[in-house]
């Protein structure tokens, strides 16, 4: 699963990404200019600290989610060009990093309202695009009106400046414009990139009503003060935070952020080898949650132990969750939970 660091030249979309992942990637004008950078990015999880910590395992591994770090696109601000937004199409979510700081070259003050609708915009006129060039060439076909249909509502929304990812649509909908490309159907979260002196400040009234209003998640961060964090020994992290006036690293809560913006939640397997969590979509069955750790348990499936996590951790162990009638056998068509703690039965 990717997700698209985005936006406007100068914002700090790169200072960002090597914040978030821990990587040195070149900023501003330097670098290739045409090539995205990728970082990985382990998602914090209590529950796998917490389970890791009582069974000691040889190896804690938690979810992750890539990070790939686009163009900016263009030298004007308010303007991205057609490369950048073709590379945009294969990302599955997009962070949208807004300049909440003078801009370093025109010195023009910060308006992230300005920037968040600029780029919705861009995305909107884009999409438009590709819908009405896919509906000139159905006027030449036959038998494709549920198609046309289809395409028709979605040039409605985008002639009224509504993104895509607003629009109702059923999951064979879904299906048939996934091909497409369209970047306003993506989920969307906003990031301000904030200066020093406002680490510590919330979103801007005005901002977060704009956001509420397109139902877009927001939030504030400093890239700067974060690469200085992450530098940082975890003793010394807490007083730094502290001096700063924030009781955690913004870091930790974007990430988990972007991870839930893709709609994911995680399983968890336990034992002595290994703590892991297991990214899936929300809403996974079993069958295809074990074929995620090994395409052998998904074949040979037989069943699902499943205990849910706050159960386990109540109880102790998994012998007590036994005896308590917490611990559930589950079949392929189970849909698995968050925080679920799996141990799939298979024979192959």
């Amino acid at each position: 699963m990717k997700i698209g660091i985005v936006g406007f030249p100068r914002a700090g979309k790169t200072t960002v990404f090597n914040a978030l992942t821990g990587l040195h990637a070149a900023v501003g004008a330097y670098g290739d200019p045409g090539r995205p950078n990728l970082g990985a990015i382990k998602v914090p999880d209590e529950r796998v600290d917490r389970l890791s910590a009582i069974f000691s395992p040889r190896k804690t591994t938690y979810a992750e989610v890539v990070f790939v770090d686009f163009p900016a696109g263009g030298e004007r601000s308010g303007v991205i060009d057609q490369a950048t937004l073709v590379q945009m199409r294969d990302a599955d979510a997009l962070v949208q990093v807004v300049r909440g700081f003078p801009d370093s070259v025109t010195q023009e003050a910060a308006d992230p309202r300005r920037d968040i609708a600029a780029f919705k915009a861009e995305l909107v006129l884009a999409d438009l695009a590709v819908v009405e060039r896919r509906l000139e060439r159905l006027r030449k076909e036959k038998g494709k009106e549920q198609e046309v249909e289809l395409l028709e509502r979605c040039r409605a929304a985008l002639e009224a400046e509504s993104p895509l990812r607003g629009l109702a649509l059923s999951a064979a909908e879904e299906r048939a414009l996934s091909g497409f490309g369209l970047l306003s159907r993506l989920p969307l979260l906003v990031l301000v990139n904030v200066a020093e002196a406002d680490v510590a400040a919330p979103l801007s009234e005005d901002v977060r009503a704009s956001l509420a209003a397109e139902a877009v998640p927001g939030q504030s961060l400093c890239a700067q003060i974060e690469m200085e964090i992450a530098a940082l020994d975890a003793g010394d992290r807490s007083a730094f935070l502290a001096d700063l006036g924030l009781r955690e690293s913004a870091r930790d809560r974007f990430v988990q952020a972007a991870y839930a913006l893709l709609d994911l939640i995680s399983f968890l397997t336990t034992g002595e080898d290994e703590v892991r969590a297991w990214p899936i979509r929300r809403g996974t069955p079993a069958l295809r949650a074990a074929g995620k750790i090994h395409s052998d348990i998904e074949r040979g499936f037989i069943r699902a132990e499943v205990i849910a996590y706050d159960d386990f951790i109540r109880l102790g162990s998994e012998a007590k969750c036994r005896e308590a009638g917490k611990l559930r056998l589950e079949g392929k068509e189970y849909v698995v939970a968050d925080g679920d703690i799996i141990h799939f039965r298979f024979n192959v």
